[in-house]
């Protein structure tokens, strides 16, 4: 006997109304996180989930309402003269080429296998930052010049961006205080413009595969958007005394989010 179709996707119209708010607040309170230490994803993408919505298509349709968040943050920051739009362009088009490979490799490779190793990596962000002495808004020694700090970390995270996601932002901060030599301030306002570049080349690729609920998205991107908004302007008043908190408060809570899941790689190994 022939077995049944899988049934189909929720459209838009299949969600009821307090499902569709519930994502907005959603949208709203991640684009407030992820424009001051990252993280959205790991708010937006579980309520995606939640709502019925299957795995590819939550990703995908993330990816559309991620860069409403990067780019209003980004322009916060630029108004307040916090990054050079012109001058960083060349950096975030190097982004973008990162995110689209990423999520061209990403339909290859699923995502899982990287997650194995992700969480450790994010605890100990989380560590730097809170043991770190003398970190603050005020730049450091630069261990990279510009040049070579574009072609190398910045496509590395971009690579990692489209394949996995989770903790992007972390990861551009760190570059950008370690090797950068960059004030946690100027860090945070430079991380947003390469989230934004990554986000845009993986959204192409996913645009091109289909998989997007285009409405749901626009309209959780307009919440991104309010919680940018809000949140980049907390920063910039609050600077480093904001930002480092709320920067080891969100990497532990992304460790901990993926190591619940009971089909990380971890958890698998360990029997538990």
């Amino acid at each position: 006997m022939a077995s049944s179709p899988p049934p189909p996707s929720p459209a838009l119209h299949d969600l009821a109304p307090h499902v569709i708010t519930l994502l907005f607040l959603a949208a709203i309170f991640a684009g407030f996180i992820d424009s001051i230490a990252g993280g959205g994803g790991l708010i937006t993408i579980p309520a995606l989930l939640l709502a019925g919505i299957p795995p590819l298509e939550s990703l995908a349709t993330n990816k559309v309402q991620g860069p409403f968040g990067a780019a209003s943050a980004t322009i916060a920051y630029a108004r307040r003269g916090h990054v050079k739009l012109k001058e960083q362009l060349p950096m975030a088009a190097i982004a973008f080429a990162g995110g689209g490979a990423g999520a061209l490799i990403a339909s290859h490779v699923p995502g899982r296998f990287l997650g194995a190793a992700i969480p450790f990596l994010l605890v100990g962000i989380a560590l730097f930052f809170a043991l770190k002495p003398n970190l603050s808004d005020e730049d450091r020694t630069r261990r990279l010049t510009a040049g070579v700090f574009a072609i190398t970390a910045v496509p590395a995270v971009g690579l990692y961006d489209g394949i996995f996601g989770p903790g992007a932002g972390s990861f551009y901060m760190l570059s950008f205080v370690l090797l950068a030599g960059f004030g946690l301030l100027k860090a945070t306002a430079h991380t947003k413009l390469l989230n934004l570049g990554s986000n845009l080349g993986s959204l192409c690729v996913f645009a091109v595969n289909g998989a997007i609920f285009w409405k749901l998205g626009l309209i959780m991107g307009v919440g991104q958007l309010i919680g940018a908004q809000i949140g980049s302007r907390l920063a910039m008043r609050g600077g480093a005394k904001l930002i480092k908190p709320l920067l080891v408060i969100s990497c532990i809570a992304m460790a901990a989010k993926l190591l619940s899941d009971p089909a990380h790689p971890i958890r698998i190994w360990l029997g538990i």
